[in-house]
């Protein structure tokens, strides 16, 4: 569904004026622009190389793709979750407080479950290594699903951006981690 979106996205750019880098197409991120781009483009890489890392074949078949690309993945999560950080510490507390605390713990656990998974792996403990890669991509797919349920009209029709958001994103980024037991 995610992939359908960014997909979407790239194919409908005209209709799309934020993908203008212009203060009006970007409002309270212009001076962050970069940040933006940089968290946008490597949270891109992460939900593509995470989803090629549950492909069996390229597991079984490759162990060292499989380190390659899993490392690529950490160096994503890693470069999109810092940039996550500094547009919420920047630009979330405009919207409220809650809202920017929500997307700092949520980073934060998007960043604890990779390195976890990833110590894991460096330790040879590859059935914890693999439940924590799990959780790690469902946080990262949580994001989408997150942002994609905010532009619905059920979910618009319950309050302001700011009053929905941060319990959206609760939901979202725990039940999947549950969910996975």
């Amino acid at each position: 569904m995610g992939y359908y979106y960014i997909l979407n996205l790239a194919f409908h750019a005209r209709r799309r004026p934020f993908l203008e880098l212009t203060p009006e197409a970007l409002g309270k991120y212009f001076e962050l622009k970069w940040f933006v781009i940089a968290h946008i483009t490597t949270g891109g890489g992460s939900l593509i190389l995470g989803f090629i890392q549950f492909w069996p074949s390229l597991r079984n078949c490759s162990w060292k793709a499989h380190r390659a690309i899993g490392l690529l993945y950490l160096l994503a999560v890693l470069a999109s979750s810092i940039c996550a950080v500094i547009l919420a510490v920047t630009t979330a507390k405009e919207v409220n407080w809650a809202y920017a605390f929500s997307l700092q713990i949520w980073v934060t656990v998007w960043i604890s479950s990779t390195v976890i998974a990833y110590y894991s792996a460096l330790k040879g403990r590859y059935t914890l290594h693999k439940e924590w890669m799990v959780r790690s991509y469902l946080v990262t797919l949580a994001f989408i699903i997150s942002g994609l349920a905010l532009k619905t009209s059920y979910i618009q029709s319950l309050g302001s951006f700011a009053d929905i958001s941060p319990s959206l994103f609760w939901m979202d980024g725990r039940y999947p981690c549950i969910f996975t037991r």
